[in-house]
Order: structure tokens, then C-alpha cells, then sequence
């Protein structure tokens, strides 16, 4: 799952939605250098990560995708279930897209000295560009994919995935519908265990 998604699996615990949000910046156990609930954090974006790429849904996804972008295939897919998890917000938050957003810019730079130098590099453009937001438009995603591409120096053509998107819009939505459901019970045990 791609940014917006951990947040949500975050439950509005702010200090576990610090942890989701850096966790792929911080390697292996360098995660004991931060506070118990953002280790927590860390930890589920890592355990949300791993059911993720498991999850026969998911990889009946990428599978439609492999032929054409190979390992990005999962990449792009995170990205498509996060266009479709704020396409759908109000069916899981009574919180406006656009509020959550908001609020989760204010809360990373209240914590912008614990985040990663990698991580203060993206804030002003995740800022700027309001990606969580924006993650519900085509044009967003389209914006998206292309940056994406550009960080690949164009080998992985992330771009052109927009039209798979759009031609196989329904058949993505449906799989992150059921698929969704599935990750919510997950992480809502698990967190219960870390």
C-alpha cells in the first residue's frame, strides 16, 4: 500500500502515523532510536507491506501489470489502491480528504526533527502538490506515475499505467474493494499485538 493507505492503517494514532509514514526510509533495527508507538509504526507499515505482497488479490493485480512493468508492478498497484481509497474516503472516514490531509502535513512538520533527511526532502513537493488529496483524480495519478518514472530515469514507464488504469478501471476498483476489507481486519489485529 502507498502512503495515503498507511495512514488510514495508522487509526488515527499520530505518533503511529509518523512511524507508517517514515518506516521506508529507516532501515533494519535503526528504528529503536524513536519513541515506543512510532517504532509501533514502523513496524506495521513493515508487517502491511509484507501481507500485501502475499495477498492473492494483490497479486492477481500485479499479474495484469507484470508482463508490461515487471517488478514495478506492485509499486504501481499500491498506487492505483491509493487512488481508490480517496476516490471512496467517505466510505471509511468522516474526516474530508482534504482535511486529513491538512492535518497530516501540520502533524509531520510538528515532527520534522525526528524525520528522515529523505523524508523532510519529499515534505515540501507531497506539501505542494497534495498528494493525498489529489491521489482521487486521474490527473493526479497521472502526475504521480510520471514523477515516479522520472526517479526510474524513465526505464519503468510507470507513466503509461495510467492507461491501464483507465482501461481496466472497474477490475482494479473491485479487487481493492475486497482486498481492503481483508487488510483493515489485518491490521486492526495486528496492531492490537504489537
Amino acid at each position: 500500500m502507498n502512503f495515503l493507505a498507511h495512514l488510514y492503517l495508522s487509526f488515527d494514532n499520530k505518533e503511529v502515523m509518523v512511524g507508517n509514514f517514515i518506516a521506508d526510509s529507516i532501515r533494519g533495527n535503526k528504528f529503536n532510536n524513536f519513541s515506543p508507538e512510532i517504532q509501533k509504526g514502523i513496524i506495521l507499515h513493515r508487517n502491511i507491506d509484507t501481507y500485501t505482497d502475499q495477498h492473492p488479490i494483490v497479486r492477481e493485480s500485479k499479474r495484469r501489470l507484470h508482463k508490461r512493468y515487471r517488478h514495478y508492478d506492485g509499486v504501481i498497484i499500491d498506487l492505483f489502491f491509493d487512488h481508490f481509497l480517496a476516490k471512496n474516503w467517505n466510505n471509511y472516514s468522516r474526516i474530508p480528504l482534504i482535511v486529513y490531509s491538512e492535518s497530516f502535513y501540520k502533524l509531520l512538520h510538528n515532527s520534522y526533527k525526528i524525520l528522515p533527511e529523505k523524508t523532510q526532502q519529499m515534505l515540501p513537493y507531497i506539501e505542494k502538490y497534495n498528494w493525498l488529496y489529489n491521489y482521487q483524480y486521474i490527473k493526479g495519478m497521472l502526475s504521480v506515475l510520471e514523477g515516479m518514472n522520472r526517479r526510474t530515469k524513465l526505464k519503468s514507464h510507470m507513466n503509461l499505467a495510467i492507461h491501464d488504469l483507465e482501461e481496466q478501471y472497474e477490475t482494479f476498483e473491485e479487487d481493492f474493494f475486497l482486498f481492503f476489507e481483508d487488510l483493515i481486519k489485518y491490521t486492526k489485529k495486528r496492531s492490537l499485538q504489537l
